[in-house]
């Protein structure tokens, strides 16, 4: 399964960048689909995630100003995020997690697949 993500770049503080993601391949199916990063020196982190049955999750130091969509039909995954600070700089990563597909078309082995990463870089 692969992901293509895209929509980084540069922007200001307070400002408003979406990403993007789209996932291609053969799979039985999509659990969750998320958004990483990993900002200079630091571990990589959680930012957003959201099942297939639409439950999210979002880093505390997002909450309220990041919101993740997901199209399951299309198989993408968005993050719009607004009032960006210098500390949102990362690059970001797109992340599924699902079932691959097993015999009759039923779900076989699981599958954690990721993109390439995407630079964020928010000025002060």
């Amino acid at each position: 399964v692969q992901l293509q993500a895209s929509g980084g770049g540069l922007v200001q503080a307070g400002g408003s960048l979406r990403l993007s993601c789209v996932a291609s391949g053969t799979f039985h199916s999509i659990d969750i689909m998320g958004w990483y990063r990993q900002a200079p020196g630091k571990q990589r982190e959680l930012v957003a995630r959201m099942t297939a049955t639409g439950d999210e999750n979002y880093a505390d130091s997002v909450k309220d100003r990041f919101t993740i969509t997901r199209d399951s039909a299309k198989n993408t995954v968005d993050l719009h995020m607004n009032s960006l600070k210098p500390e949102d700089t990362a690059v970001y990563y797109c992340m599924a997690y699902g079932s691959l597909v097993g015999k009759g078309w039923s779900p076989g082995r699981s599958f954690n697949s990721w993109g390439q990463g995407t630079l964020v870089t928010v000025s002060s």
